[in-house]
């Protein structure tokens, strides 16, 4: 059996899942307030990735480490939406799942909170 939603190539193909990224993205941004949180950080740190970063690779760490984190919130964010679809009955397996998908933006956040502590640190103390 062939998934009929598979049969595009091209640039057919591009702005269809272009569309749907960006659905997605709406999507996280009005239904998870983790996400929109994480996102409002984003507009702030991106920006001052750059005035803090003092070269490119320290400037796409900053800015690669604040993205990270959404990338790991709109996973869990899909993990948590195919777990309630399954059932929203409490089970051990689908608690397993949301908890693993919670301690990996738990693990990006720290990370990225360590990237930026080092790189304040890093620019003023001597």
């Amino acid at each position: 059996m062939t998934n009929p939603y598979k049969g595009r190539t091209g640039l057919e193909r591009v702005i269809r899942a272009t569309g749907y990224s960006i659905e997605g993205l709406k999507t996280a941004y009005h239904g998870e307030s983790a996400f929109r949180q994480e996102t409002w950080l984003a507009v702030f740190l991106l920006p001052a990735a750059l005035w803090l970063g003092r070269t490119w690779i320290e400037t796409a760490l900053l800015a690669g480490s604040v993205l990270l984190v959404l990338i790991v919130e709109l996973l869990n964010s899909g993990i948590e939406a195919v777990v309630d679809r399954v059932s929203f009955e409490l089970h051990d397996l689908s608690k397993r799942a949301k908890d693993l998908a919670s301690a990996a933006v738990f693990l990006s956040l720290m990370l990225c909170g360590g990237i930026w502590l080092a790189a304040l640190w890093h620019r003023f103390v001597p």
